[in-house]
């Protein structure tokens, strides 16, 4: 009995753990120059490639009906909440990192090429958006 309860909990620790490597969760994305919480991002897994949406928004100012005015694609007009940010990303053979993707910025409409990056045990999420030759990073936080 006490073998069995051992290896239960040892398969539910591993998996914890494992899925802790991954971008796959849901995320609290900080903005880098003020700090500000800004919204909850849910990141899931279609075919092997990354999908994320915005689930809440975390803005003071922000609007429960607010949407994309400045997206050009096929989000444009489409509710802040519930929008599809990011779309692709694959995890790199032997690295963990994901890459290959794309993040769209809904508040200017933007789409860069970005990777995911997880760090600190899983715990936070560098994630990199490159417009030509410049990036900029900005560390997302695991919601438990």
């Amino acid at each position: 009995m006490k073998a069995t309860l051992a290896a239960v909990l040892f398969t539910v620790a591993a998996a914890s753990a494992m899925a802790q490597s991954t971008p796959v969760g849901l995320w609290r994305n900080v903005d880098d120059k003020t700090g500000e919480a800004k919204a909850e991002i849910r990141i899931g897994e279609s075919n092997g490639a990354l999908i994320g949406r915005i689930e809440k928004s975390l803005r003071k100012d922000a609007t429960p009906d607010a949407i994309c005015d400045e997206c050009s694609d096929d989000r444009k007009g489409k509710p802040i909440t519930g929008l599809d940010i990011i779309r692709g990303g694959k995890k790199a053979e032997g690295k963990d990192v994901w890459e290959g993707g794309k993040i769209l910025d809904p508040e200017n409409g933007k789409e860069y090429r970005a990777s995911f990056t997880p760090i600190d045990g899983g715990k936070k999420l560098e994630v990199r958006g490159y417009l030509g030759p410049f990036w900029r990073t900005q560390t997302w936080l695991r919601v438990q």
